[in-house]
């Protein structure tokens, strides 16, 4: 297993030793729980910070017209789709004056979306398959966002927000 030190992708390449913690969280999430098939981390103003799959995001502005699995394939699509599963389910709470919410699970036909509270309003959003299990999920998520929360700092998150531009631009960072 590769250690977030060693760990020396082209994406995480540059970034400090908490964004490369946070990347390498977020692939164990995907490497260890079956059925997830994509991943995102998403800010309170509902900004895309960091993704499981940013070569199906990149795929998916190249190739619009050849449909994908999932949320058109793109990491940006699944972060609208948490951003606005949030922002509906905080103003549900708010209206039912019962406190924040910790996770919402929505269950489909084919699939299956979760959303968790990280901290300071970010949020955890994840795409399973049909096959997976949704306890699972949920407690692998809420592994991730145990020890990702603490560090998801504001300047963490200008830091992660400025490497996916930059990723997006083609410009090294």
């Amino acid at each position: 297993m590769t250690t977030p030190s060693t760990s020396r992708t082209s994406s995480t390449y540059g970034l400090s030793s908490e964004a490369r913690n946070l990347h390498w969280l977020l692939t164990n999430l995907v490497e260890e729980v079956p059925g997830i098939q994509s991943v995102a981390v998403v800010s309170s103003d509902g900004l895309l910070l960091l993704s499981s799959d940013p070569a199906r995001t990149e795929e998916s502005r190249t190739n619009r017209h050849r449909p994908a699995k999932g949320p058109r394939g793109s990491s940006a699509d699944l972060a609208t789709i948490v951003s606005g599963i949030g922002s509906l389910t905080l103003g549900a709470a708010k209206l039912l004056d019962h406190g924040a919410v910790k996770h919402t699970m929505v269950a489909m036909d084919e699939g299956s979306l979760f959303v968790m509270s990280i901290s300071d309003g970010s949020l955890l959003g994840v795409h399973g398959s049909a096959e997976c299990d949704m306890s699972v999920v949920a407690y692998h998520m809420a592994l991730f966002v145990g020890r990702a929360g603490h560090v998801l700092t504001p300047e963490l998150r200008s830091e992660l927000r400025k490497s996916l531009e930059a990723e997006s631009m083609g410009s090294p960072r």
